[in-house]
This record gives C-alpha cells, structure tokens and sequence, in this order.
C-alpha cells in the first residue's frame, strides 16, 4: 500500500494532533457535507453532534449535494449519516488521543481542519450487478487554542 499524504500545509506537531482515515466505505458526498458542518468546532461540540446524528435527532444541512432531499425543520435540505458519523467520530477520538498523548489540552481542542477526499472505488463483489463501492479518505487536525486567541480572530 501506498503511504498516504496529508493536505493541510503548515502542520504545527507541538501545537496540532492530526488523524487520517484511508479508504473507509463512506460516499465522498456525505463526507463532504459533514466535514463542512464540523469544520470550526470544538471536540467536545463535534462529539455531541455526531452521537445526536447517529440516534437520529440532529440532522446534517446540505449545501452542495442535496438532490432529493427532504426538508428538515429550520435547515432546509438535510439527512441523517449515520455511517459516516460513526467513522468520523472514531476518528476524532483518535486525534483527541494522539493530542493527550502529546501533552495537548484536550478541552481547548478546535477541528481546524477536516476534510474528505475520494478514494478508489473498486468493483463490488458478485456477478449480477456491476457496481461500483463508494469510498472516501478522511483527515482531520485539532489544535489547541486559547479563548484568548479565538476572542481575537472575532
């Protein structure tokens, strides 16, 4: 296997903690609009989030790809990934450990990068059909920030 790159240029090891999910079996669409909703947020913030999705009760806006989709109360178009969800938050307690690990406060941790790309999608199994599996690789950094920083960038 080929090793895997990240795309956030300026990584800070004393300051960030970063995770990367390869090929997991997410649609890159649902990825995308999850990513864009999490961006931003504390880790804490992001947990309570994505355990709301997963037990249907807080539904994910989305923006770009939205075909067909129902409207959600004060959101507009909207869905529920629970999949996608269960990946993303077990990576994220990956960050917030390799963040304990360095020594990070885990309470002052921002997602100030989350991204989904594309991966390979390779033929699904059997001889019926020919369709093809829906992948997507991941990559979040947590850093640590102050109040004191976040009050300034306002």
């Amino acid at each position: 296997m080929t090793q895997q790159r990240y795309a956030f240029q300026g990584y800070d090891p004393k300051k960030m903690a970063r995770v990367l999910g390869v090929s997991l079996p997410v649609s890159s669409k649902v990825g995308y609009e999850l990513c864009n909703h999490l961006r931003g947020k504390k880790i804490k913030q992001a947990y309570a989030i994505l355990e709301k999705v997963i037990a249907l009760e807080y539904a994910i806006p989305f923006r770009r790809y939205n075909m067909d989709l129902a409207h959600k109360t004060k959101i507009g178009p909207g869905s529920y990934p629970e999949k996608a969800a269960g990946y993303v938050l077990k990576l994220i307690k990956s960050a917030e450990a390799n963040a304990q690990y360095k020594g990070l406060s885990v309470s002052d941790l921002v997602i100030i990068h989350i991204c989904c790309h594309k991966a390979s999608s390779p033929w699904r199994a059997g001889r019926q059909r020919r369709r093809k599996a829906k992948r997507a690789h991941f990559e979040i950094v947590a850093a640590e920030l102050s109040e004191k920083s976040e009050k300034t960038k306002k």
